[in-house]
């Protein structure tokens, strides 16, 4: 299970990370993706949804840092958030 939705995860950032510069159109698109990764992997719905709602803030209010992409700072985002999730 675990390979599968990494599998789908590497597959999402990797069309993201094609694009150069992170637009709000690609975020969704991305975000929608792995929304559908986690309910596919049977992620309860409630849990995906507060998820999905935290990296998204997370990413549309973040400076991107000089050092990082655009999709490198949205996969730490999405990181560090799936970890909080599962208790750190």
């Amino acid at each position: 299970m675990f390979e599968a939705l990494s599998d789908k995860l590497n597959a999402v950032f990797g069309r993201l990370n094609s694009h150069g510069a992170v637009t709000e159109k690609d975020l969704d698109e991305a975000m929608r993706e792995v929304r559908l990764a986690l309910l596919e992997a049977d992620v309860n719905f409630k849990v995906v949804r507060q998820f999905i709602a935290d990296v998204r803030e997370r990413a549309l209010g973040a400076e991107v840092l000089k050092s990082l992409t655009p999709t490198q700072q949205i996969i730490g985002i999405v990181n560090e958030e799936l970890v909080k999730l599962l208790g750190g």
